[in-house]
Parts: C-alpha cells; structure tokens; sequence
C-alpha cells in the first residue's frame, strides 16, 4: 500500500471512529438518565403510597379542609399517572405534576398544624415521619437524576455531540427541580388559614 492510501484511510478512519465514540457516549448518558429517573419514579411511588394513609387520617379531624384533601387526591392521581420517560416533554409534564403534589403535600401538612387533636394523633405523626423519610430519599434521587440529566444535556449541546444526537435522536432531558416561589419557603398554617 502506498502512502497516500494509508492517510487516505485514516483520514476516513478517525472521523467514523469519533462519530462512533461520540454516539456510544451519547447513548450510555441518555440511559443513566433514564436509569436516574426510573430511580426517582421509585421514591415517588413510595410518596404516592403514603398519601392515602395522610389522607385518610386527616379527614378525620380536617372536616373543613375538603377542597385541600380533595386537590392532594387529584395531584396524587396525575402525578401517579403513566408516561414515556423516552419524551423529555411527557417527562417535563410529569416532574411538573410532582412539584404540585409536593406542594400540596406541604400545605396540607402546614394546614394539620392547626388541628391540635390531629397534631397529637400517633398515627399522624408516624405519617409524616414517615413522608419526610421519603421525601428525603426523593431529594436523594432527584439530585442523582440532575446530576446524569447535566451530563447529558452538556453532551447533546456540545459539539460535535450536538450533530450526533440530531442524528440518532437523541434529545435532551428537563431537570427535577422545586417550583419558584412556595416550596422554597416555609409554608406555616397562619398563612393558609388567613
């Protein structure tokens, strides 16, 4: 073989073999994403588990807080819904309906404040016990699932990721995060009773 076929081939070569690179890392980053939110799918079913029993608790002493009760049952339903974790949009639509149920959640554990009876009751102090065990694990996932979503989402923005990804369709990912506003802030019973 002559020298000018040999760099002929590498010239050939090196790109094909990039491209491949490149795909093979896009493809495991999109799959440890998925893997991270199959992950936090885990939690959150472990949270959609306990609300019936929260929910069943305070119906007992909260007779005036129906409407509260009956919008965690409907979050809780949307929220529990199936979707395609291959569709960053079903994806985005899904973490959104998460933070409402979370928000939700937190009113109506702000709200049972003012229920002394209800505040007293063993059972519901072992519910929330056992909510904030897994809202802690939730937090856990969430923050692995951002962390491999990051990686991605750098891997199909960057080039020469960008023209693999748009090649093979691979798309990039929402990130979990706490809605603006009312989750990051204390939520007190005053405030929702006033």
């Amino acid at each position: 073989m002559e020298a000018g076929s040999i760099v002929l081939i590498l010239v050939l070569a090196v790109p094909l073999v990039g491209g491949y690179v490149w795909y093979v890392a896009l493809i495991r980053r999109r799959n440890r994403a998925q893997e991270a939110l199959s992950s936090v799918d885990v939690q959150l079913r472990k949270r959609h588990d306990v609300i019936p029993n929260v929910l069943a608790l305070a119906k007992r002493f909260m007779e005036h807080e129906q409407s509260l009760l009956t919008e965690v049952t409907e979050l809780r339903s949307r929220a529990a819904a199936p979707y395609d974790k291959g569709d960053p949009g079903q994806v985005e639509s899904h973490l959104q309906a998460e933070r409402q149920l979370q928000g939700a959640l937190r009113q109506l554990f702000a709200v049972s404040e003012a229920y002394p009876e209800l505040r007293s009751a063993e059972t519901i102090q072992n519910a929330q016990n056992t909510y904030r065990e897994v809202e802690g694990n939730v937090s856990a996932a969430r923050r692995y699932y951002n962390a491999s979503v990051t990686r991605l989402n750098n891997a199909v923005q960057i080039f020469p990721g960008t023209v693999i990804a748009g090649l093979v369709g691979v798309r990039a990912m929402p990130f979990f995060e706490l809605e603006e506003g009312s989750l990051r802030e204390p939520v007190s019973a005053a405030e929702h009773l006033g």
